[in-house]
């Protein structure tokens, strides 16, 4: 879709969009899994902070491919050019699979999890998926309002979350004590890969390039929303991992909600279950804004039916097959099972994508340094994780056999 003069997408939303595409279901579920693994709230924080500093590796390097290549489409336009359009057809294949369908089914089925209240199963995750497509399949400015909106109104409630959060910690209790487990350096990296699907949404502004004012803008926009998000995340797992006994929270799903309790009884529980659940319906919306974007442009070089090309007054094919494959994942995966499946597959995804830079006009001196580091990271992390649960590695390759499968038939 081509961007219209003068009315493209700014710093701010492009900014917001990242913001909300990161602060998603993740850092709300990932830490009481990881503390099981790791064993050690300190440990964990640290898995978060190396974890930060990767995402800003690849925040920096997805803005020198979209001031390359600036065009909507993310993995999917940076592979098909710069290393062959299977590669391309792979990555877009992936992000309608998982990179925005699983996150969008997994962001939902979280959001059941923190929601107050008692519904029927899958209802509420159900219902989120369809608000996001009723709101980004019609005009964009609404979509668009409401986004931004509801972005600020989830920076100001973990504002509070975390205000009242630290004046009543008690920081020297039992809470910072670790437990044993079989931890190491494997179960390091495999935290490492969990936590990268935290930062995923690194990425997001560089999906709606074609519509924005300028690359320039839009990288600005990506390192700015991922450097926000970063000092954000160690806040609130500070509060997460240490407000409550290691032992209370290890391996919950909820584990804000947990750790709320501790630090400021059923009243505090009740504040963060609605705090996140606004958290994880921004970050529904985000997505669901975001996905169609990579389709359309897909449709647009023939690779899927043209009917999911977007144009000003049709956006709606694309955004009902985000809404259709979103709402199967919900009803066939379990919040855990989804959490390894993408973890891995969107790492392996990013990782390719940014090692992309070195192929054809390569990056140079000190630029080189930010996509070295995250592609070396990512692949090291992935490679000990199929080490330590090669089971984990099913649903990536069993993906990725599937769009091997597709590329052949659309040839």
């Amino acid at each position: 879709m081509a961007r219209i003069p003068g009315k493209g997408f700014g710093f701010w939303t492009l900014t917001f969009l990242v913001v909300a595409n990161m602060i998603g279901a993740g850092v709300f579920t990932t830490s009481g899994f990881t503390l099981a693994s790791l064993g050690d709230p300190w440990i964990v924080l640290l898995a978060w902070f190396v974890g930060g500093l990767v995402a800003l590796c690849g925040a920096f390097s997805y803005g020198i491919l979209i001031q390359r290549m600036p065009a909507s489409g993310g993995e999917y336009v940076f592979l098909s050019r710069a290393v062959h359009p299977f590669a391309g057809f792979m990555a877009g294949w992936i992000s309608l699979l998982a990179g925005f369908s699983g996150a969008i089914a997994f962001a939902a089925v979280a959001l059941e999890s923190y929601l107050p209240g008692d519904f029927p199963a899958k209802l509420p995750a159900v219902g989120v998926v369809v608000l996001g497509a009723a709101l980004h399949g019609g005009r964009r400015w609404l979509g668009v309002g409401v986004q931004n909106t509801a972005v600020i109104l989830k920076l100001l409630l973990l504002g509070i979350f975390l205000g009242w959060g630290a004046t009543s910690i008690d920081w020297g209790s039992d809470s910072t004590r670790s437990f044993q487990t079989e931890g190491g350096f494997l179960a390091f990296a495999q935290a490492l890969v969990w936590i990268s699907l935290s930062y995923s949404g690194f990425n997001a502004a560089v999906y709606v390039a074609g519509e924005a004012t300028s690359p320039l803008i839009v990288a600005r926009a990506l390192v700015t929303g991922t450097a926000v998000v970063v000092l954000l995340y160690l806040l609130l797992n500070a509060a997460f991992v240490l407000g409550a006994p290691a032992a209370e929270i290890s391996g919950q799903a909820d584990v804000a909600a947990v750790a709320a309790r501790w630090i400021g009884g059923a009243g505090f529980e009740f504040f963060t279950r609605v705090v996140i659940s606004i958290a994880l319906l921004t970050s529904v919306l985000s997505m669901m804004m975001a996905g169609p974007r990579v389709y359309g442009k897909m449709a647009e070089d023939g690779v899927i039916p043209k009917i999911f090309v977007l144009r000003e007054d049709r956006v709606w094919p694309a955004v009902l097959l985000q809404m259709g494959l979103a709402l199967l994942l919900i009803f066939v995966g379990t919040l855990q099972e989804l959490l390894a499946f993408l973890g891995l597959t969107l790492s392996l995804t990013a990782a390719v994508t940014v090692g992309s830079l070195f192929f054809g006009k390569r990056v140079r001196g000190w630029a080189a340094l930010p996509p070295a580091l995250f592609t070396l990271a990512t692949l090291t992390a992935a490679s000990l994780l199929i080490v330590h649960d090669p089971g984990q590695a099913l649903g990536a390759s069993i993906s990725l056999v599937l769009g091997g499968i597709a590329y052949r038939l659309t040839r």
